[in-house]
C-alpha cells in the first residue's frame, strides 16, 4: 500500500508561521516606542483627563524638555560612530553661565554673546574630536576630561556663584517663550532634528557615520576618512550642546555652574533608548525624540499622580539601564539577521551551482 505524504507537513509547513512571527517582531522593534508613547498618553490622559492634556501642561513639558531633546540629539551624533561624548552636560552648563554672564557682567549684546558661545562650542567639540581621532584617547576618558575642564571654567567665570539675569532684553528671554500656542524652543529642536534626519538618512556623510560605527575596518577599506568624520561628529555635538545651553539660559534667566551635568543622564538615556526603535540597533533622530517625549510625559503623569520629585532620578536611572540593554539586544538581533541572510544567500548560490553541474553532466551523458 502506498502512503501519500501530506505536502503541507514538514519544515515547509512551519515557514509561513515563522515568517509571520519574524515580521511581527520587526514591526514591534520598529514601532515599539511609538506604541509606548501612545499608551503613555492614553493611560495618563484617562487618569488625569483635566490636567494632563491641558495646553499649560503640554506646553510646559515641551518647553522644559526642549533642552534635553537638543542635548540628546547632540549625544546621538557621536554615538552613530560608536563614540561617547560625556562632556555635553558640562558644555551645556558653561554655555548657560556664559550667555547670562556675558550680558550681565560684561555688557555684551545677546546676539554677540550667542555668536561667541557658538564659536567656542565648535572649538570645544573639535578638541574632543581631535583627542579621540588623532591622539587615539578613548572617548570616555577624553570627553570626561574636557567636561571637567569646562566645569572648572564655569566655576571660575561665575566665582562658584549663581549669576542672576537682571534686566535681560525681552528679545532674549523670548527665545524660550510661547507664541500663538507654539513653544519656540520646540521649533528650534524641530529644525535641528530635520537637519540631522536629512544628514543621517539621506546624505552619504550620514551613511558613512553608520558604517564607521558598524565596522571601522570596512569603512577604511571603502575609502571613508574616519578621523575627519569623527572630528565632525564631536564638533556638531559641541555646537548643539552650546545651543542647548543658550536655550537653558533664556529659560532660567540665571547662570548656574552646577546645572549642566543634571541633563547628561536623561539625554544619554534618550539617545540609547531611541536606538531600540524606528531603526533598531542604531541611533536615529526620530527614535531619540520619541524617547525624550516618553520620558517627559511619563514623568509629568507620575508627578500629577502625587509622586515626589526624587522619583525622577530612579526613573532616569532605570530607563538608562533598560535602554542600554535593549540597544545591545537590538544590535545583536540585527547582526544575527544579517548573518542569516548572508548564509541563506550563500546556500542558494551553492544549490544553484550544484544544479548547474548536474545539468552539464546530463548534457555530456546525452552527448
Amino acid at each position: 500500500m502506498v502512503t501519500h505524504r501530506d505536502s503541507s507537513a514538514g519544515p515547509h509547513a512551519a515557514r509561513p508561521a515563522g515568517e509571520s512571527a519574524r515580521r511581527l517582531g520587526e514591526l514591534v522593534a520598529t514601532y515599539g516606542l511609538a506604541v509606548v508613547f501612545v499608551l503613555v498618553m492614553a493611560v495618563f490622559g484617562v487618569l488625569r483627563p483635566t490636567t494632563f492634556f491641558s495646553a499649560f501642561n503640554v506646553n510646559t513639558v515641551l518647553v522644559g524638555q526642549s533642552v534635553t531633546a537638543m542635548l540628546a540629539l547632540a549625544e546621538m551624533i557621536p554615538l552613530a560612530t560608536r563614540q561617547f561624548d560625556l562632556s555635553v552636560g558640562f558644555h551645556l552648563g558653561m554655555a548657560q553661565v556664559l550667555i547670562i554672564g556675558l550680558q550681565v557682567n560684561n555688557g555684551l549684546p545677546w546676539p554677540a554673546a550667542v555668536a561667541l558661545i557658538l564659536a567656542v562650542a565648535l572649538a570645544v567639540g573639535a578638541v574632543n574630536g581631535i583627542l579621540v581621532a588623532w591622539f587615539r584617547i578613548d572617548s570616555f576618558i577624553a570627553t570626561m576630561g574636557v567636561g571637567t575642564l569646562l566645569y572648572g571654567v564655569s566655576n571660575w567665570y561665575s566665582g562658584g556663584q549663581q549669576i542672576t539675569g537682571t534686566n535681560l532684553p525681552t528679545s532674549f528671554t523670548g527665545l524660550t517663550g510661547i507664541y500663538f500656542h507654539i513653544p519656540v524652543p520646540a521649533l528650534f529642536v524641530a529644525v535641528m532634528a530635520i537637519v540631522l534626519w536629512l544628514v543621517t538618512e539621506r546624505l552619504p556623510v550620514g551613511r558613512s557615520l553608520y558604517v564607521i560605527g558598524a565596522s571601522p575596518r570596512a569603512a577604511e577599506l571603502t575609502g571613508i576618512r574616519i578621523d575627519r568624520h569623527i572630528i565632525g561628529t564631536f564638533t556638531a555635538a559641541g555646537f548643539l550642546s552650546g545651543l542647548a545651553g543658550i536655550m537653558l539660559g533664556s529659560l532660567l534667566q540665571t547662570g548656574t555652574p552646577s546645572v549642566g551635568p543634571e541633563y547628561l543622564l536623561p539625554a544619554f538615556a534618550a539617545a540609547l533608548l531611541g536606538a531600540t526603535s524606528i531603526r533598531p540597533g542604531r541611533v536615529n533622530v526620530v527614535g531619540t525624540l520619541l524617547a525624550v517625549l516618553i520620558l517627559a510625559f511619563s514623568f509629568s503623569g507620575v508627578q500629577q499622580l502625587g509622586a515626589p520629585f526624587y522619583v525622577q532620578y530612579f526613573f532616569n536611572g532605570g530607563i538608562l539601564i533598560v535602554a542600554v540593554g535593549l540597544s545591545v539586544y537590538a544590535a545583536a538581533r540585527r547582526r544575527r539577521a544579517a548573518t542569516a541572510a548572508d548564509t541563506e544567500e550563500a546556500s542558494g548560490e551553492a544549490r544553484t551551482s550544484a544544479a548547474g553541474r548536474k545539468v552539464d553532466g546530463a548534457i555530456r551523458n546525452l552527448g
